[in-house]
């Protein structure tokens, strides 16, 4: 059967989605974690016995690197949270299916975003 005449994805294809996800997950979740830590950890490195100069461009390069830090992490979270809408699809047996035009997503196209709710036709429609 075509990919073009399926309504939706069959149960070992959707397996297959499911590992490459949890995989995905995993991954992001330790990057999350790494992202975490540092915002909130201090490095070991002091600045104390060092001029008053050097200390304040530190500091700002410390804020400058934990506000980035910051936004990487929002966006980490984010990235985690689409994917595990990615995996109650599944779930539903509703994944891979456009949320717009209600044709299957191209495999292709899961494959390199696995949480993706458009197929590109109507992605392109967006912009």
């Amino acid at each position: 059967m075509a990919e073009n005449m399926k309504t939706r994805y069959s149960d070992e294809e959707l397996a297959e989605f499911k590992e490459l996800i949890q995989e995905k997950i995993e991954k992001a979740k330790n990057d999350y974690e790494i992202l975490k830590n540092a915002i909130t950890h201090q490095e070991s490195n002091d600045t104390e016995d060092t001029s008053p100069t050097f200390k304040v461009l530190e500091e700002g390069a410390a804020t400058l690197s934990k506000e980035e830090a910051g936004r990487l992490a929002q966006r980490q979270h984010k990235f985690i949270q689409h994917l595990q809408g990615a995996l109650i699809r599944i779930e539903n047996k509703t994944y891979g299916i456009c949320r717009e035009t209600g044709k299957l997503i191209s495999k292709e196209r899961l494959r390199a975003v696995p949480h993706a709710t458009l197929c590109i036709e109507a992605k392109q429609r967006q912009k």
